[in-house]
């Protein structure tokens, strides 16, 4: 800076060059955000070095990003990759703050403090919910569909007449690098976007790439982006290195978006200084002259450049100013690491699943009038007499929906085909296709959807076509979904029940894909519930939960719906309806609640407790009778809730018989009856305790699949081996 040659001075009203819409005074302005960004990457490398901050990934070279956010609303969304630094500092200065402020949320992120204004010390992240700007914890690619999911819900919150933290006119902006253009969940959120448009829908966002050319050590070819870039996304781009380019190309795009209300693709050419992060040695990948041409390009230099030589500063001036700049930013983060960090599991998992039981219950409660019952339904399901397992959820979807106008269902085949297994349908017709609709087949855009409709004021059901689906898209359930409320301490919230067609023993349509008996890496994502209804009053009752956890606490729920039990109708005999059962009317659903994470007992033996849960129970109650008939007296418990575990119930039902055999339909690896026993040994249980699961194998076709799945005939035999 101090080597460029001071033009004639001219008025800061004007533009900062011919050609330009940035003036003077505004390039000065955002030279103070760019520099406060770059000395923020100075000050995270100085904490590093004492052991008082804990993270090195910069914005240096991206600072061009402060213009993005300049032609852009502090109230428009915005999901921001990890060198989106300055658009964070100019957020926060478009929404009044001081700089100051800006300054010591990044610090106290980088410190770990909890007195960080959204993730507490968690993480270093950007975010803040008076800013509009949702924390992303790993901003490689999983943010873009949950990005094209809050583009969607801006305008269909609207049409539905739910309210929305987000104006009638924003507009979402997601940031990203170059190498994550590559990354699947980048693809299915920028095919989405497309495919929406092409369908006319409604999807302002605007994604922004900021390209330089790395990823950690990998190269990005050159003009990769522009080639791999969606061709129905229209299409902007600028040098990020220079200020008044990425403005002026920042406004066109964002008046586009917001405009047109579809989404765009701004291209921001940059340079990546300073390495990926501090531990990075970028001498080992890349050559002097290859760093020297990016220094070449530095973007602060650029600004500087255009204020000396436009006669609107002194070369002497601006490199004061960084001196004095960087003396003020050191010492505040010397002051950042003197602030109150977490110190017990408690603080830190304080955020992670926030539970009001009675909130839940009350919530569980709330009923459509009787009008609007009556114009849903016709005849009330109370009046159906017995229903099965698909029926009760059916019914159930369309009480929720009939009493709030915010909950959606969406997934492949759900609207009018009514779902591969009839589930959900009558429900286009009763709601009508802004509620119901069907999505492109990819699940990460279906959870990115329901991510962003939940952050936006809705409450989503997707559908998730079968279990084995889920694996294509969990990183959006772990990743996403499961850690906002931990990572903004409950700042933000992405409510959603993901209903899930699922397990075993499906008759004369098998394999792998649609009989999948995983349920292990549901169950090890912090604070996600996971629920297995087998009877369908259970069904009923524990969706009513789920929603109602949703809506009063924000939880993420995955409904886990057997797929063999959706249209059982007997129990031990044909044509017994032993299986059936009475939808239960709304002024018994209050004594009817199902809290989450409580059992149902079946029977009163004490000889032996059966613990199962999805399939298992009918077939541990089969199981029980014939049991029963040889005077072994024998009760079922039902776990119905995989996450969290019913601890409490499965140990006093262990204790009354002192014998517990558990009758796991997934695999013996990794499957749910490896939990159990723990939470029995755990909880003192000193009685006998033995399984039967299914073999550690994929379901094959046909009659194979009874070789490696858990049999009634498995259950009684095990059971007569313990009580022997």
């Amino acid at each position: 800076m101090g080597a460029l040659s001071a033009g004639p001075s001219q008025d800061p009203a004007l533009p900062v060059r011919p050609g330009t819409t940035l003036t003077g005074r505004r390039c000065r302005e955002l030279f103070e955000i760019q520099l406060g960004s770059r000395l923020l990457d100075v000050a995270a490398r100085v904490l590093r070095e004492r052991n008082e901050g804990f993270y090195t990934i910069g914005s240096s070279g991206h600072e061009g990003n402060a213009a993005v956010a300049a032609e852009l609303r502090p109230s428009d969304p915005a999901l921001l990759h990890y060198r989106s630094g300055a658009f964070y500092l100019e957020r926060s200065a478009q929404a009044g703050r001081l700089a100051e402020e800006g300054l010591r949320d990044v610090l106290l992120g980088l410190s770990a403090s909890t007195e960080e204004p959204i993730a507490g010390g968690r993480h270093k992240v950007f975010g803040h919910p008076d800013l509009a700007v949702i924390p992303q914890t790993s901003t490689i690619a999983s943010h873009l569909p949950r990005a094209v999911g809050v583009g969607f819900a801006i305008d269909r919150a609207r049409a539905l007449g739910v309210p929305s933290p987000w104006p009638r006119d924003a507009i979402a902006v997601c940031s990203f690098g170059d190498a994550t253009v590559n990354h699947a969940s980048a693809l299915s959120g920028l095919n989405t976007a497309a495919y929406g448009a092409f369908r006319g829908l409604q999807l302002p966002v605007l994604f922004v790439c900021e390209d330089n050319g790395l990823g950690i050590s990998v190269r990005t070819p050159p003009g990769w982006v522009e080639a791999a870039r969606h061709p129905l996304l229209a299409y902007f781009r600028a040098d990020g290195c220079d200020l008044a380019d990425i403005h002026d190309v920042a406004r066109a795009a964002a008046e586009h978006v917001r405009s047109t209300r579809a989404p765009a693709f701004l291209h921001m050419s940059t340079v990546r200084l300073m390495g990926h992060a501090g531990s990075d040695v970028e001498i080992a990948y890349r050559t002097r002259r290859e760093i020297a041409a990016d220094l070449e390009r530095d973007p602060l230099v650029g600004t500087a450049r255009l204020l000396v030589e436009g006669g609107l500063a002194e070369p002497d001036e601006l490199v004061a100013r960084y001196e004095a700049e960087r003396e003020h930013v050191l010492k505040l983060a010397m002051e950042c690491t003197r602030r109150p960090r977490l110190t017990s599991a408690h603080e830190v998992m304080a955020p992670l699943a926030p539970a009001s039981p009675r909130r839940v219950a009350a919530e569980a409660t709330r009923v459509a009038g009787p009008a609007v019952r009556e114009r849903v339904f016709g005849t009330p399901p109370e009046q159906e007499g017995g229903l099965t397992l698909a029926q009760a959820i059916n019914r159930t979807l369309a009480e929720e929906m009939a009493l709030d106008p915010g909950v959606l269902l969406f997934g492949e085949d759900v609207a009018r085909k009514g779902g591969v297994y009839g589930v959900s349908r009558g429900l286009l017709r009763k709601f009508g296709a802004e509620r119901v609709f069907d999505t492109l087949l990819d699940e990460q855009s279906i959870l990115g959807l329901a991510l962003g409709s939940g952050v936006s004021g809705l409450l989503p059901v997707p559908e998730i076509q079968y279990l084995a689906y889920l694996h294509n898209a969990l990183d959006q359930i772990r990743g996403e979904a499961s850690s906002l409320q931990f990572f903004s301490r409950g700042a933000f919230r992405n409510p959603m029940v993901v209903r899930v067609p699922g397990l075993a023993y499906q008759k004369g349509f098998g394999g792998h894909f649609h009989n999948d008996n995983s349920v292990a890496a549901l169950r090890d994502i912090p604070g996600l519930i996971v629920a297995v209804p087998a009877r369908p009053d259970d069904a009923a009752s524990m969706l009513r939960t789920c929603l109602a956890a949703a809506r009063a606490d924000g939880r993420v729920c995955v409904f886990l719906e057997p797929i063999a039990l959706y249209h059982t109708r007997d129990l031990f005999d044909e044509d017994d309806g032993g299986w059936l059962s009475p939808y239960v009317p709304p002024a018994r659903w209050a004594e009817t609640h199902i809290p989450i994470g409580r059992a149902r007992s079946y029977g009163d033996g004490r000889d032996l407790t059966i613990v199962t849960f999805g399939n298992g129970v009918r077939m541990s109650l089969r199981a029980a009778v014939k049991l029963t008939a040889e005077e072994m007296s024998c009760r079922v418990l039902d776990l119905r809730w995989l996450s969290p575990l019913p601890v409490e119930d499965l140990l006093r039902a262990a204790e009354l018989t002192g014998k517990v055999l558990i009758a796991d339909e997934t695999r013996r690896s990794g499957g749910v009856s490896e939990s159990v026993i723990t939470a029995l040994v755990e909880g003192g249980f000193s009685g006998q305790i033995a399984r039967v699961t299914s073999q550690d194998s994929f379901i094959p076709l046909g009659a194979a699949a009874d070789t490696v799945l858990m049999s009634e005939w498995d259950i009684e035999q095990a059971a007569r081996k313990l009580l022997a």
